[in-house]
């Protein structure tokens, strides 16, 4: 694992993110905290428990809600990075086997 990858998952703590939502939209626990988000309360505790990270959409929908900015919810789960990197397969476009394709084609 790159060293910088490892700090990052060091200081990350979605809890510190959560708490901040249930605090700053006075909601009493996880559960007011889904229904909130509109997701299903193992979603919330799997993120919790670091089991699931928190997606985009799902960090998109707590800016809506809480009127907070991504960069601050990012900084809140100990997420510093300066920007998103796609995977090594996210951006590329999808090959076709033209062979394949062809080959496929004959046979009908």
């Amino acid at each position: 694992m790159i060293e910088h990858e490892q700090i990052a998952q060091e200081s990350y703590n979605p809890n510190r993110l959560l708490d901040t939502l249930l605090e700053r939209m006075h909601l009493k626990n996880d559960a007011a905290l889904s229904r909130a988000l509109e997701v299903a309360p193992p979603v919330i505790s799997k993120i919790r428990h670091k089991r699931l990270p928190v997606g985009a959409s799902l960090l998109i929908r707590m800016h809506e809600v809480a009127d907070i900015s991504i960069r601050d919810l990012r900084d809140l789960m100990g997420d510093r990075r300066n920007k998103y990197r796609l995977s090594h397969v996210q951006g590329k476009p999808k090959t076709v086997d033209l062979m394949g394709a062809e080959a496929a084609g004959a046979l009908h």
